[in-house]
């Protein structure tokens, strides 16, 4: 293990391998960006990364992914729309992305960057409704930046707790992670119950 961390801290291509990771996870979820940040966090709070360089490369490279995804749903959002309707479940969560974007517009954008799919149909529903640019961009500039300073502190937090340690502090940090989303994922349940009760109150 040692050798391999000796590597990654020894080789300017780590930085871009996060970059890329991060970049991709927008456009395809399985990239797993909030793994590979944690990661690479836990390694900087262990002196084989420089944290500081880290934490503006993953802001930067999650705002040009997901404005390539904003791109793509702005150029081909409704072909997207259209195979996505093939499934009910995708349909559902592009139509409820489309209905939070027109009522909520920049929250819906910043709450979507920290759901690994809801980043992803955010994007692209803010692009197929032709959401203007400049209100996007700052948006997600803001989602962005808050992405990357929780997933970098959630990761050096870990490490600096476990300095000698290298797997403790990754099992630690991805399971705040995993948390972490179980509570926003049953939120966002919970608030979604609501709006269905709050509905039927309005029809009867």
């Amino acid at each position: 293990m040692s050798f391999v961390t000796h590597f990654i801290s020894a080789s300017p291509a780590t930085y871009a391998i996060v970059f890329g990771i991060v970049a991709i996870d927008s456009l395809f979820p399985f990239a797993q960006a909030e793994a590979v940040v944690i990661t690479a966090s836990v390694l900087a709070a262990q002196g084989h990364l420089v944290i500081w360089l880290l934490l503006p490369l993953v802001a930067l490279a999650g705002f040009t992914g997901d404005n390539a995804s904003y791109l793509v749903g702005r150029q081909v959002g409704y072909r997207i729309a259209d195979r996505l309707s093939r499934s009910e479940r995708r349909k559902k969560r592009l139509e409820q992305a489309q209905a939070g974007i027109r009522n909520h517009g920049r929250l819906v954008i910043i709450v979507g960057r920290f759901l690994p799919v809801g980043r992803t149909v955010t994007t692209l529903a803010a692009g197929t409704l032709e959401m203007p640019w400049p209100r996007f961009a700052g948006a997600d500039a803001i989602a962005a930046s808050a992405w990357a300073c929780y997933a970098c502190a959630l990761g050096y937090a870990g490490g600096s707790s476990f300095e000698h340690s290298l797997w403790k502090p990754l099992v630690f940090a991805l399971g705040i992670a995993v948390a972490i989303g179980f509570v926003v994922e049953v939120y966002r349940r919970i608030q979604k119950r609501r709006g269905r009760e709050l509905l039927r109150g309005e029809l009867r």
